[in-house]
């Protein structure tokens, strides 16, 4: 493991970044050393904040002399806990926030060059001002940030349509781990000239090198987008739903998400304004974006409802109607808060395996904890599922939570028997890092082990995180 920083080490790093670019008072340092589920805390001698690339390999090479571990973070709303140094104290912290400029928008190209600090909901805004779409979309948009996006391989809802973050991008910029700078920003669409090193540092967790810039894929602005709402009888019925829709509407589907009664029912009773849609209660819900004419998304629901698939629907017949349906998805993880303790997880198994999962997970879960409350929600569309499990109602939250191991290893067991994977879309970070041994094969641990090997010898680069 990497060793702290001197002294003299900390006051080279303050004098790369200025006066400007380093906290170490306490109370400034707290936010950024727990995030938002307070599973994970840190500590750290100081925080970095660089304003351009060339500080950034200034400050990762000062490390590598040292032999000092670097912690990237972007916007700190990572579930995990990669972006968290840990309780030892012996990382710096390198938050990239200053970086936040959007450098270019080309339209003709359809591409986008970003640093890796500009929040999400910027980087989408700019895209929009030039007619176009960035179409990765997340709850956190207004406060995560492009490089923690890209360094997660973040996921969304518009990954049925468009892909994961990785699918989204044509070039980086990256500081390697002993700070020199790769230029990667090119906008081709086609370079076949050897190894992709922009994937090894896409999903990478910061493990391998600090992504400071990226070109990011544009695509033409939606001019007819409807929003549905609509009740199904069973979970079966949702995956039904969505092969029916794809083929009534030409796969013109943007985003199909997949929320329970009970998720409806938190959301409604915790987050102000909320209301429900339709005016009986359904086991089963599914809200889904079509970019299609009204009258093709009428007459598909129309099909639906004839089949036995949709018992209930509603089409938002306003932009604002739309977001007030997208709020009560959004709304869900929020909800969940003042039901207690929860215990959760990230999965994908294939489409088709989803109502099996759904049904053996619920079943194990409700055998291992009596009157646990699953709350299964998220990408159906894509076969990644929120496994959420809230407490029983007047359990005690922290005896709750001191089973999670346990509870993790029977899911978990269920998703590869499946044929899914563990973590579909949030990472590994520290909270997995035991865990995913249990499912990659020897031959792939010790793949990656060695690309970390090769591209960061030392292991400064957010040690401790990561498979490798």
């Amino acid at each position: 493991m990497p060793r702290p920083p001197d002294t003299a080490t900390l006051e080279q790093l303050k004098q790369i970044v200025g006066p400007e670019g380093f906290v170490t008072d306490a109370d400034e340092l707290a936010p950024h050393l727990t995030e938002w589920r307070n599973l994970y805390r840190g500590r750290t001698p100081i925080l970095l904040k660089p304003a351009t690339t060339a500080e950034v390999a200034a400050i990762v090479r000062a490390c590598a002399a040292a032999e000092v571990g670097i912690v990237p973070q972007g916007g700190n709303t990572g579930l995990v806990g990669g972006q968290i140094p840990h309780a030892d104290g012996g990382e710096v912290l390198v938050n990239l926030s200053r970086m936040n400029r959007v450098r270019s928008v080309d339209p003709v190209d359809n591409a986008l060059v970003a640093e890796a600090g500009c929040p999400l909901a910027a980087v989408q805004a700019a895209a929009a001002g030039a007619d176009r779409l960035f179409p990765l979309s997340l709850a956190s948009e207004g406060s995560c940030q492009i490089g923690g996006n890209l360094s997660t391989n973040a996921g969304g809802i518009h990954v049925l349509r468009y892909g994961n973050s990785r699918d989204l991008v044509l070039g980086l910029e990256v500081v390697t781990a002993d700070g020199e700078i790769w230029d990667g920003l090119r906008a081709l669409r086609k370079d076949n000239t050897g190894y992709e090193l922009k994937q090894l540092f896409l999903g990478a967790e910061g493990t391998l090198g600090i992504i400071t810039a990226a070109v990011l894929k544009l695509f033409p602005r939606h001019r007819d987008v409807q929003t549905a709402f609509a009740a199904v009888p069973t979970i079966e019925a949702a995956v039904a739903l969505l092969a029916q829709v794809r083929e009534s509407a030409h796969d013109a589907v943007l985003a199909f998400e997949l929320l329970p009664r009970r998720a409806l029912e938190f959301v409604t009773r915790h987050l102000p304004g909320a209301s429900d849609p339709l005016p009986a209660p359904s086991p089963w819900y599914v809200l889904f974006d079509l970019t299609v004419a009204r009258a093709v998304a009428e007459r598909s629901l129309s099909e639906a409802a004839e089949r036995g698939l949709v018992t209930d629907a509603t089409l938002a017949g306003s932009p604002a109607q739309a977001a007030s349906l997208w709020r009560l998805r959004e709304g869900i993880s929020e909800s969940q808060k003042p039901e207690g303790a929860s215990i959760k997880h990230d999965i994908s198994v294939p489409v088709s395996r989803i109502p099996a999962f759904v049904h053996q997970a619920s079943a194990a879960v409700e055998r291992l904890v009596p009157g646990i409350r699953p709350v299964p929600f998220g990408h159906v569309g894509d076969g990644n599922l929120h496994f959420n499990l809230s407490q029983p109602p007047g359990a005690d939250g922290r005896a709750f939570l001191a089973r999670a191991d346990e509870v993790h290893h029977v899911v978990h067991d269920i998703v590869a028997a499946l044929g899914g994977s563990i973590s579909a879309e949030h990472g590994i970070g520290q909270a997995k890092r035991q865990e995913i041994r249990r499912y990659k094969s020897a031959v792939e641990i010790a793949l990656m082990a060695r690309i970390k090997a090769a591209l960061d010898p030392k292991g400064i680069m957010n040690p401790g995180k990561g498979v490798a």
